[in-house]
């Protein structure tokens, strides 16, 4: 949720009472959820006083003001979930909840969690962890599906902005593809979202053409520019790896000798060995813009 400016209709979404999670405005800070209550409302603004569940001021519960865009309630408990490597969750940490990823899965078991906040790793039990969800437009959603959603409602709003001949990424959410990319070129729109694009690796059955598809406008997206260049790549960062003729979104589970790296597939669960040369950094497309994965702000 971007932080914008204070609307006064969100007054109706919370009360005296409460009980919410607190992210802060603080850029060092971001990806912390901290649990509180309200307790008073600020006449005529846009903020609430809430009181800390596990932050002190002298011995006593913080108390403090904060814009309502700050607030969401408390997602629902998911006492059953298992826990994979691989997997965007919450960890309980210094009084908050952290958004991390799982990087080792112990004996018991237990789990290390990656903080890229911190480039820190920390040790947790289950009991310390939830899956990472999204509070969008009054709805929980999993991180892929924000992701999708994003995507989709940003497209929309470029719809002209794909004109025929236009270089393109396409994806697909079919088993297997899922977190892949791969380049195309676009024929022509097909009414209001859907384009009928040509892939430039992908070939027909018959294997005298490459492959023509009519694709939906949440899955697809214009071509990355090719200025990012990194000298080399950190343990747990997010990267996309050319193969089986696409980019395919992955995250670096080591790091080799020889500019050497092997990349660890969520979807596939597979992990394989790659030249530098065949990784990019990953890289989303969000309101007309590319951000880094490392540098969106998840609020």
């Amino acid at each position: 949720m971007a932080l914008g400016k204070p609307n006064l209709a969100h007054h109706s979404c919370f009360n005296i009472g409460d009980e919410v999670e607190v992210t802060s405005a603080d850029h060092s800070l971001r990806g912390t959820l901290f649990p509180a209550k309200i307790i008073a409302r600020l006449c005529k603004t846009n903020k609430f006083v809430v009181e800390y569940k596990s932050l002190e001021a002298t011995d006593v519960p913080l108390r403090e003001s904060v814009d309502t865009v700050l607030l969401r309630p408390l997602p629902p408990p998911e006492n059953d979930h298992t826990f994979h490597f691989g997997d965007e969750v919450d960890a309980f940490f210094s009084g908050g909840w952290w958004e991390g990823i799982i990087t080792q899965v112990d004996e018991g078991p237990a789990y290390w969690v990656y903080f890229r906040f911190a480039k820190q790793e920390f040790h947790f039990q289950p009991s310390e962890m939830r899956p990472h969800r999204e509070w969008i437009n009054g709805t929980w959603l999993p991180p892929r599906e924000v992701s999708l959603k994003t995507e989709a409602n940003s497209s929309k709003a470029r719809m002209n902005k794909f004109s025929k001949g236009t270089a393109v990424e396409v994806s697909s959410d079919e088993d297997g593809f899922q977190g892949a990319w791969f380049a195309a070129t676009v024929i022509n729109a097909r009414g209001q979202d859907k384009y009928l694009v040509k892939y430039k690796s992908l070939r027909t059955e018959d294997d005298m053409d490459y492959l023509r598809e009519e694709v939906d406008i949440q899955h697809i997206r214009p071509r990355p520019p090719n200025a990012v260049m990194i000298d080399s790549y950190d343990l747990n960062e997010e990267v996309e790896a050319f193969c089986n003729d696409g980019w395919w979104e992955g995250v670096i589970s080591k790091v080799v000798k020889g500019s050497r790296y092997k990349v660890y597939f969520k979807g596939t669960k597979d992990e394989v060995e790659f030249q530098h040369s065949d990784l990019r950094p990953r890289q989303d497309w969000i309101e007309g813009t590319w951000v880094r994965a490392s540098q969106a702000l998840k609020f």
